[in-house]
């Protein structure tokens, strides 16, 4: 594997663990701080827009590994009888081709949704620390007089506002099954191809 699509391995499984991290069912006190920080530290700004650049070139080995795929498609079809080391040769060509498309592709795929992961979840500590907020002047008004009307249709909005976020909070679950699945399907291409040549590739997705 070169270097920048080492690199890109690289990045994946850093995309994985950052996702898990922020699905991870922790108290609303610890993750009110840890995206306060991560939303707030000039160092990740500077990270994520370093990000972004390394992105765009992970879309352009994604383009890339498209055309060579496709390009050995055709090549593999047009030609006519061949022997052992051609085929094997041609085999091995096709399988790092969809090897990298797979793995520029899956990356391309996590940023976007770790990016849509975190400002979902980002607006929803902000939500659940404005209804904590009202709770609890509610709670101190309703000692001397009654709730008004405004204050409940606030509390109600901020309710329905909540449950639509956890909502597509657990639709991340579903996310992360389709995650699991795509890097079952970069492995079983790596097992394909060691069956086919006898090697040993270290470069799997755990």
């Amino acid at each position: 594997m070169t270097v920048y699509y080492t690199l890109t391995f690289f990045l994946m499984v850093a995309e994985m663990a950052t996702f898990c991290l922020l699905v991870l069912p922790l108290p609303f006190a610890v993750r009110k701080k840890m995206f306060k920080f991560l939303n707030e530290n000039v160092l990740v700004a500077k990270l994520a827009y370093g990000l972004k650049i390394a992105f765009i070139f992970v879309g352009i080995l994604f383009v890339d590994a498209v055309q060579r795929m496709l390009r050995l498609q055709g090549d593999g079809q047009g030609e006519g009888t061949r022997d052992v080391r051609t085929e094997t040769n041609v085999a091995a060509r096709k399988f790092y081709a969809q090897r990298n498309m797979y793995l520029t592709g899956f990356t391309l795929f996590l940023s976007i949704i770790l990016t849509r992961t975190f400002f979902i979840l980002l607006d929803l500590v902000h939500i659940e620390e404005e209804y904590s907020k009202l709770k609890k002047a509610t709670a101190n008004n309703s000692k001397s007089a009654i709730v008004s009307q405004e204050q409940t249709k606030q509390i109600d909005e901020l309710k329905a506002r909540i449950a639509a976020l956890q909502s597509k909070e657990r639709d991340f679950d579903t996310l992360k099954k389709q995650a699991d699945q795509q890097a079952a399907e970069y492995n079983r291409l790596a097992d394909k191809y060691n069956e086919a040549t006898g090697q040993i590739s270290d470069k799997r997705v755990d």
